[in-house]
């Protein structure tokens, strides 16, 4: 249903883009490594109670940088909205924020401090042009979202604490559909091992159980399974994998090592049984250990489940009314590429939907975001709030 196009004006005017911008450098001028984001969160915080907002801090599993939550409500019945960001960044060097020729540049511009800020800039443009007929925006941003060093630890803290919505738009870096599914991640760690010690090849290394070629049949055996799990795959999702990436051993060319690691990721689709396929995980693993005369340890670690939403889901017609009416298109349905929040809040029954700027270099040294986008995502955060939160 197309939304009034006085609204959509209004709204559109009261988007201020120096303040967003300001918002966004202000977050990138502030190292936010995973594990250390106390200083951003507390920023973040001071900010959106200049601006007015009620301001939380929930500890929520992590107290060694409380998590952020403002609330922007009409005092009318309706649904709530949530704004969801992290504030943490990996642990890359630190490149300080530029602006240059309509981009900003940074560590996090990207992911997610850009977003984050078009968030913050969506509440404003709510209040400030009086776009809420009825109930409330929540946001709220924490730390430990990167893996490996972060465990999603607060954002579990802050769904089971209460601080969750009736629908979450999370604002990284995916732009070019709307996922209605995803596949979920875990990250793979293998260390083969034998007895005894590095030994040269012609002193009896020879003759020792061979790390290395009980690594390579490891690598043959998850090759092959990722065949058979190409064999089935989702229309929009693609396919369930398991992939390699690393391999290490070995200290020179003609020493028998005793240690082989191997890394890399098992990715699968709704419906599947985690701890089924975990199962299958190790028992070739200690498979190829035992027929090589080895030993192994072998890590599946969960980082995010598969998820799906259901179209039907209010906040899908709502968003993509708000989508049309701010770029004059429709956004395709599709799937997302990577796991983040958006999965958590799913498996906890709450519809997500992924949807930021189009920005790019995440996990790199070179983010950069437009600083057009970001004004888009505002608007279009700030009209699915206007259309969502209307009804209950």
């Amino acid at each position: 249903m197309p939304l009034d196009p006085s609204l959509v004006m209004r709204l559109r005017a009261a988007i201020r883009p120096e303040r967003l911008l300001d918002t966004a450098v202000r977050l990138v001028e502030v190292p936010s490594p995973t594990r250390d984001g106390r200083a951003a969160a507390d920023l973040l915080a001071e900010i959106l109670a200049s601006d007015g907002f009620a301001v939380e801090r929930p500890v929520a599993n992590w107290p060694s940088a409380p998590a952020v939550a403002a609330r922007l409500t009409t005092g009318k019945p309706g649904r709530t909205l949530q704004f969801n960001g992290h504030l943490d960044t990996v642990h890359l060097p630190f490149v300080p924020p530029r602006v240059s020729d309509g981009m900003l540049y940074g560590s996090g511009a990207s992911d997610m401090k850009g977003g984050l800020a078009a968030a913050c800039e969506a509440m404003r443009a709510l209040r400030d042009a009086n776009g809420m007929a009825a109930g409330s925006v929540l946001l709220t941003a924490h730390d430990l979202h990167e893996f490996p060093w972060g465990d999603g630890a607060q954002i579990d803290g802050l769904i089971a604490g209460g601080h969750v919505g009736d629908a979450v738009l999370l604002p990284e870096y995916h732009s070019s559909s709307l996922p209605v599914v995803g596949r979920g991640l875990a990250v793979l760690e293998v260390t083969i091992t034998r007895e005894g010690s590095p030994v040269h090849e012609v002193l009896g290394g020879i003759d020792e159980p061979s790390v290395i070629a009980a690594g390579a049949e490891l690598v043959r055996r998850f090759s092959e399974l990722d065949g058979r799990l190409g064999e089935t795959s989702h229309p929009l999702a693609g396919r369930a994998s398991l992939f390699v990436g690393q391999v290490h051993s070995g200290e020179i060319f003609n020493q028998a090592p005793v240690e082989f690691r191997l890394s890399g990721t098992r990715r699968w689709l709704p419906g599947t049984k985690i701890d089924e396929i975990e199962a299958e995980f190790h028992q070739v693993v200690s498979d190829v250990a035992r027929a090589g005369g080895t030993r192994a340890c072998a890590k599946f670690i969960r980082v995010r489940d598969a998820c799906r939403l259901d179209q039907r889901e209010p906040i899908v017609a709502a968003f993509q009314s708000a989508y049309g009416a701010a770029t004059g298109k429709c956004l395709p349905i599709g799937a997302k590429p990577f796991v983040d929040d958006g999965n958590t809040f799913m498996a906890a029954g709450v519809p997500a939907i992924t949807h930021g700027p189009d920005a790019k270099g995440a996990h790199t040294l070179h983010e950069a975001v437009p600083i057009d986008e970001l004004v888009r995502v505002a608007l279009v955060y700030a009209l699915t709030a206007n259309e969502f939160c209307a009804s209950k």
